[in-house]
């Protein structure tokens, strides 16, 4: 987003026919061609619906591709007049809303909305070979006596390793270290028609002593690994049984999970977690540079 704005551009206005001028909605550019309408001010409909109309003609005189308008709450009034010029619904969050158009009589490439929900399940399990289950409050399990593993949805802006770590303390009062993503599952048409990435976590306990959340957990326990397995739950669901395999596998045998990893990005100053099977690339690298020091050059070959 560019920090030029341009809220002293007067136009005739488009409203009335009139000529009376009126100023253009303010505006940053955006880096794909388009702008930026952010509203903070109350604004007379009438006056807002003219600034819209003068600021679409200019800008399509100018190139300019997509136009977002954004729109608090407190500014509901205006969203009428902006769909009656053909601006859509893009997205819409607790305080805003989102609307977009776009200038080119041609097909629209602006991106769509978020597509996918996070969600996190942990696999917690101490020496005793008792993992960390609960039963919900609500749901579809509600009332069934279901024992499953702690689950929940990532926030926004928090990373999967943290939201992992942060369910199991809200819902148990169990504190964790997180130690791998150990799979994922992609789902559609879930919450709201979304689409619903759900990470299988490995949490290491570093407390024991359990604390469940009222509001959502019924009951929470440290339960033996072989009678949670054999819940005709557990048997049915295909999930849950790949999650307690693959647990099991990482706690008992040789298989690797994907820990965080934290990069530095070559276009801003934030930083984010890349997840890897770091192991297997640290053996890949050993196992290449022995082989390398190994193999015979390619010109001592001719000789």
């Amino acid at each position: 987003m560019s920090s030029s704005t341009n809220s002293t551009v007067l136009a005739e206005s488009v409203a009335t026919g009139s000529s009376v001028d009126v100023e253009l909605l303010p505006f940053v550019n955006d880096k794909h061609g388009g702008v930026i309408v952010e509203m903070t001010a109350p604004m007379d409909p009438q006056l807002f619906s003219a600034s819209l109309k003068a600021s679409l003609s200019k800008w399509r005189e100018q190139g300019i591709r997509g136009v977002w308008i954004k729109l608090p709450i407190s500014l509901a009034n205006l969203i009428q007049y902006a769909v009656e010029e053909g601006f859509w619904y893009h997205h819409a969050e607790e305080t805003y809303i989102m609307l977009a158009y776009w200038l080119p009589a041609t097909t629209h490439t602006l991106p769509v909305n978020a597509t996918h929900r996070v969600g996190v399940g942990a696999f917690v399990m101490n020496d005793k070979r008792e993992v960390l289950a609960v039963q919900e409050k609500s749901g579809v399990l509600r009332g069934l006596g279901v024992w499953k593993f702690p689950t929940g949805v990532v926030e926004p802006g928090e990373d999967i390793n943290l939201g992992a770590v942060r369910e199991v303390k809200e819902e148990t009062g169990i504190d964790t270290e997180f130690v791998e993503v150990l799979a994922f599952r992609q789902s559609h048409k879930a919450f709201f028609d979304k689409s619903d990435l759900f990470f299988v976590c490995i949490l290491r306990p570093l407390s024991f002593d359990i604390t469940k959340q009222d509001s959502e957990i019924e009951a929470a326990q440290w339960m033996p690994v072989e009678e949670f397995a054999s819940q005709p739950f557990v048997q049915k669901h295909e999930l849950v049984k790949y999650i307690l395999e693959v647990g099991l596998a990482k706690v008992d045998k040789d298989y690797a999970g994907f820990s965080p990893i934290l990069i530095k990005s070559a276009f801003t100053d934030k930083k984010s977690f890349f997840y890897m099977n770091r192991r297997d690339l640290d053996k890949a690298s050993e196992s290449s540079s022995t082989q390398k020091k190994t193999e015979k050059p390619l010109f001592m070959e001719k000789l």
